[in-house]
């Protein structure tokens, strides 16, 4: 009997040792033959000649897949709100996030002694103006009719190339060092600082702000050198100390600068350092920080259309402050009633409590091409002197104070560095205009070699 069973198991074995190799060599023949199928499906789909109407409905569903590029050649993807790259940051990955803050900046209207006396004469009935509402083609991107769905934001999609434009993936999307602090380190009209040349307004009152508020007009300058310079129009919010790496800015406005982008568009922009642009912060959302809100605005997308002319413009109405007392962020929105986004509060360490001062104007970058300043343009590149319709302006310019309402700053200044190729004019309230002041410049002239 053991004998017996001893054989059973003896020959049990031997069937499996025999059934191995049988079972590796099917599972290889069916693995082979997959394979085989796989590599001639992907010819048999690249040699299949399809019908016109197989090939409408692929177009028809890759439609649905991959969202057009618009016509100058951006991709905006429409991206879950909530999984935008804004909460990818170590600080918002709790954070709550809001669609709208809860109370916008009132305006409090001038009182008429405060207009008299005013030789300005302005009139908004002579004006080119191209809608800007989010019904309108404001941003080439709409020119599709492409709009994101419910529940998503657009974000413009990054390339490869626009990465290799910078000089290291570390400093992608970033500000250069000191880039901003050179104009309250270097006196008027040295234009040694870095090649950065400003015309700007300067507000720094004694009370605490809490946001600001302008009209901009926007142009489409052009630039001497592609490749390495920049024409901005922005504001500057800030909070901080210029000496060190503790200061604290939120930017926004209009820029041209191919070295980020690869063209030559004017672009909405927007931008944030908690440190004095050593490390944190950057353009857009090229990082995390910017929360996106908005379905049809997206910060980084060309302005649409590109002035052909100086005397052709539109304008860009924004202003941006802490308009919600319960978290204090900091909202960029355009006209009266948009919202495109946020800034976060708890990015920031003395911009979470309030702004010390606000700046607003136009910088170059200015390379000395063929050892002559640059001939590229700051603004329309009409001087500030020639006036409405031809020089840049910031209009309506607003300070938001401690009970939400938006009133004209008290004090102001104005520099140059180089008055010869940029400057600025700053003239008085009245009804239409509020502060305000022209500026720009042409670079390259007769007086500036």
């Amino acid at each position: 009997m053991g004998g017996l069973l001893k054989r059973k198991r003896r020959s049990s074995s031997s069937s499996s040792v025999l059934f191995l190799p049988l079972f590796w060599a099917f599972f290889l023949a069916i693995f082979l033959e997959r394979l085989v199928g796989v590599v001639s499906g992907l010819e048999y789909s690249r040699d299949k000649q399809a019908s016109s109407l197989t090939l409408e409905r692929i177009r028809k569903h890759l439609d649905k897949i991959n969202k057009p590029a618009s016509p100058d050649g951006d991709i905006i993807d429409c991206i879950d709100k909530w999984k935008q790259p804004a909460f990818d940051h170590p600080l918002l990955k709790n954070h709550e996030l809001q669609l709208v803050p809860p109370e916008m900046p009132r305006v409090r209207r001038m009182k008429e002694e405060e207009v008299k006396g005013d030789k300005h004469i302005s009139s908004r009935k002579n004006e080119k103006r191209v809608v800007i509402s989010g019904r309108g083609a404001w941003q080439v991107w709409h020119q599709n009719r492409t709009r994101c769905p419910k529940g998503t934001v657009p974000i413009r999609r990054t390339t490869v190339d626009d990465a290799l434009r910078a000089q290291s993936l570390y400093e992608f999307g970033k500000k250069q060092p000191r880039m901003a602090l050179a104009r309250h380190t270097v006196s008027p009209d040295d234009v040694n600082a870095n090649g950065h040349e400003y015309a700007i307004a300067t507000s720094q009152p004694s009370e605490a702000v809490y946001g600001a508020a302008a009209e901009i007009n926007v142009w489409n300058p052009s630039l001497q050198v592609v490749e390495g310079e920049m024409s901005i129009s922005q504001i500057w919010v800030v909070a901080g100390s210029f000496v060190g790496s503790d200061l604290n800015s939120v930017e926004a406005g209009w820029h041209v600068l191919p070295h980020l982008y690869g063209d030559k568009n004017t672009r909405l922009f927007a931008f944030w350092t908690a440190d004095g642009y050593q490390s944190t912060g950057c353009y857009n959302t090229l990082c995390p920080g910017f929360v996106q809100v908005d379905k049809e605005i997206v910060v980084g997308a060309a302005i649409a259309p590109a002035p052909p002319s100086p005397a052709s413009y539109t304008k860009l109405i924004f202003s941006y402050g802490r308009f919600d007392p319960k978290t204090e962020n900091w909202w960029l929105g355009y006209e009266n009633n948009t919202v495109v986004g946020y800034w976060p509060s708890n990015l920031f360490t003395h911009l979470a409590a309030n702004a010390t001062l606000v700046e607003g104007g136009g910088e170059v970058l200015n390379t000395n091409p063929n050892g002559a300043h640059t001939s590229t343009q700051m603004g329309s590149g009409r001087f500030a002197q020639e006036g409405y319709g031809n020089a840049s302006y910031f209009r309506n310019l607003g300070l938001v104070d401690s009970n939400n309402n938006i009133n004209s700053p008290q004090s102001i200044s104005t520099k140059a560095d180089n008055s010869n190729c940029y400057n600025i004019d700053l003239l008085n309230n009245n009804n239409d205009w509020g502060t305000h002041f022209f500026y720009r410049g042409l670079g390259f002239n007769p007086n500036c070699p």
